[in-house]
């Protein structure tokens, strides 16, 4: 690892630091930074390894149900994002959807549930998918369209969801949906999707700078046992909600992990670099730019394990995950977009790591709300504060 001194502050227990040390061994050999053309075929074995390794135990919560703890410790989903995003995008991409994928059922699922599903999830063995968002309704969730009528004891969805990470290659989709308890948001429910069920397609498979399984989601007439609702009726947006807290820190910790590396990758350039009979970190401009990058990744750390050392403390995180996903995504951009210029003209050679990085960082700015969502969120909570007070 580049960097460890952080390990040591307060935020984390002796534990954390042994959990990062562990993993980053563990990803210098299993993990290559970049990845062949099969994205889909190197996302399942990444998904294979990661269970295998005992990694994604942590993703889901119950130890009862292959989980380390009862409870998911956030700190230690954002270490493991952090770590694997330093190594490689795609290899953070399936820890990540593992655990966003089967959060709900983690949060608020039934017994037989968790028993069906979440074993599987840390074994890598079912690939999880979280399914929101629809062609009109990303960031505005009261907007969903799809829904869901209840037939006796059947739901009967019908409706798309894009944007799905995993959408082609997941087993399960958790899958919300407008059922009508309430106008809304009060008016949404949480189902489990198995991928075969029929009246469930593919529609569209999407193709992003930053290759991952994504795709669109079409229902019709897709019939499911109401025992595959999650929670009560009418309580969707909510479980959505908590799951989006406890994984939105987390986005906040992979972008530190691609600032770390674009960090590590300009200082080997800028000490190696020859030029006019020193190197270019001999420059003013190149140390003041290093400089910035190093306060940029600190800043974003601190807001990041903040946040998640609260939540863990079992403290209300909704301001503060915001803070740390906004500062944490636009502040890599701002490292990676340095390394790159640091770099030079190699920075923009396909596949080179700095390029990659560059591809990888830009979605992490939009998804699971983006920086103006995240501007919203922060205000709306000091201006209740205000109020309250």
């Amino acid at each position: 690892m580049s960097d460890t001194t952080y390990l040591t502050w307060p935020f984390f227990e002796a534990r954390h630091g042994e959990l990062a040390r562990a993993l980053d061994a563990w990803a210098q050999t299993h993990v290559a930074h970049s990845h062949g053309s099969d994205v889909d075929a190197e996302c399942r074995a990444l998904v294979r390894a990661l269970g295998q390794a005992g990694w994604l135990r942590h993703a889901v919560g119950g130890t009862t149900f292959g989980g380390v703890a009862d409870t998911i410790d956030t700190r230690s989903i954002c270490l493991i994002r952090e770590t694997l995003a330093r190594h490689a995008g795609l290899a953070d991409f399936a820890f990540a959807m593992q655990g966003l994928g089967s959060g709900a059922i983690s949060l608020a699922g039934s017994q037989e549930q968790k028993q069906r599903y979440l074993p599987r999830v840390a074994a890598g063995d079912a690939i999880a998918a979280f399914a929101l968002s629809e062609p009109q309704a990303g960031s505005d969730v009261a907007a969903m369209q799809c829904s869901a009528r209840i037939d006796g004891d059947f739901a009967v969805l019908d409706g798309s969801k894009t944007w799905i990470s995993n959408g082609g290659i997941a087993d399960f989709y958790v899958v919300f949906a407008r059922t009508g308890e309430a106008p809304g948001a009060r008016g949404i429910s949480a189902f489990i999707v198995d991928a075969d069920t029929p009246g469930l397609e593919i529609a569209e498979r999407i193709h992003v700078i930053a290759p991952h399984p994504l795709a669109t989601l079409r229902f019709t007439d897709c019939r499911i046992p109401l025992s595959q609702r999650i929670g009560a009726a009418g309580e969707g947006f909510k479980i959505a909600m908590r799951t989006l807290d406890v994984f939105r820190t987390s986005v906040a910790a992979a972008a530190l992990g691609f600032a770390r590396r674009a960090l590590d990758e300009a200082l080997a350039r800028a000490t190696q670099r020859k030029m006019f009979n020193q190197t270019l970190a001999d420059f003013q401009l190149t140390q003041a730019k290093l400089a910035q990058m190093a306060t940029t990744i600190d800043s974003s750390a601190l807001l990041t394990y903040r946040a998640a050392w609260q939540r863990d403390q079992g403290q209300t995180v909704t301001k503060e995950a915001a803070m740390a996903k906004m500062v944490s995504t636009e502040g890599a951009q701002q490292v990676i977009d340095a390394a790159v210029q640091i770099w030079g003209g190699m920075g923009v050679v396909s596949e080179q790591p700095v390029e990659r990085l560059y591809r990888e960082i830009r979605a992490l700015r939009i998804y699971e709300g983006a920086t103006e969502v995240q501007q919203l969120i922060i205000a709306r909570e000091l201006l209740k504060d205000q109020q309250e007070a």
